[in-house]
């Protein structure tokens, strides 16, 4: 067995603490569980620095190592905490090269859950909100590789990157690989922790004589259409994104836009409902599961491509 995301991430940032004279700054960082032990201890490299829990402040401090030539790793431990670090990211980090000239190379790590209890602040994934602010790429890695592009991307670039990892991810150790039914009825674009929950629901549904396409989906901007995802929509001439964000205003619309405008094919989207989380379980509003994966496909594939907007919602 391979190393794990937890591992990868763990490893990659003690080297640049250590080889190049980098930074990791967050919150808990030393609590347990909190950043699902993601971070070397402070006995083992310098540069991990304890912030207080003042958001805003604290990506401004990120964003001032960044400028002072650190490529700071910056942590959001709940992505929802990202609504109160979003300002000095937005508006210094993601413009400061366009506007200013000078790059602002932040590593954002921000990382989602839902359920356990944790309500309707921290909860859920919020890729979307940084996807709308030019300046700023965005992936979701969900395997150990994928998160190592990403980090080499950023080491290749002077850009600042929005990691949005999930807490599912940290102890996978294998890699995720698309699938091409030879008479597939639909194709799936799964992001984030929706491609675990695409995967199941993808077996289930063959079972009930439906055969789905899996092209999976890690960098949300830049956006690109690839020959897979051509090939694979060209065969089933219906696609659906499925992401761990809000539906509505969210990524799945945008990316399902895209992929429509340039296939020429129906491509529906399945995301957070439009509603709060609540602490207790029947309340929260999780990634899609993969029951509620299954009924959106059925319907699809059943009623045709002339499905309602938002026809697939619950």
């Amino acid at each position: 067995m391979g190393r794990t995301v937890a591992e990868v991430i763990r490893e990659t940032t003690r080297d640049h603490l250590t080889n190049h004279r980098g930074l990791f700054l967050g919150q808990c960082v030393t609590a347990v569980g909190w950043i699902g032990g993601t971070v070397p201890a402070m006995s083992e490299a310098e540069g991990i620095v304890e912030l207080s829990l003042a958001d805003v402040t604290n990506a401004g401090i990120a964003v001032g190592a960044a400028l002072a030539g650190r490529r700071p790793i910056y942590t959001v431990r709940y992505q929802g905490f990202m609504w109160y670090n979003a300002a000095p990211i937005v508006n210094y980090a993601a413009k400061s090269k366009d506007v200013w000239g000078v790059p602002c190379p932040v590593f954002l790590r921000a990382i989602a859950m839902e359920g356990n209890g944790i309500g309707p602040v921290a909860s859920a994934s919020q890729h979307g909100l940084i996807m709308r602010m030019p300046g700023m790429p965005v992936c979701a890695p969900m395997s150990p590789n994928e998160w190592t592009e990403a980090w080499n991307w950023f080491m290749r670039h002077d850009d600042p990157l929005y990691v949005s990892e999930h807490r599912r991810s940290f102890a996978i150790d294998y890699e995720f690989h698309n699938s091409i039914e030879p008479e597939a009825d639909i194709t799936l674009f799964p992001i984030s922790a929706a491609r675990l929950n695409a995967v199941e629901a993808a077996h289930a549904l063959r079972k009930e004589g439906i055969l789905c396409n899996i092209q999976h989906l890690v960098w949300l901007k830049p956006f690109t259409v690839t020959d897979d995802m051509r090939h694979a929509l060209s065969q089933t001439k219906l696609g659906l994104v499925i992401d761990s964000d809000f539906e509505i205003g969210g990524p799945s619309r945008s990316i399902a836009y895209d992929l429509m405008h340039q296939c020429g094919a129906p491509v529906f989207a399945l995301g957070l409902e439009d509603r709060s989380a609540g602490v207790a379980d029947a309340l929260d509003n999780p990634t899609p599961t993969p029951e509620r994966i299954v009924r959106a496909v059925r319907e699809l594939v059943r009623n045709g491509r002339n499905v309602p907007a938002g026809a697939t919602r619950e």
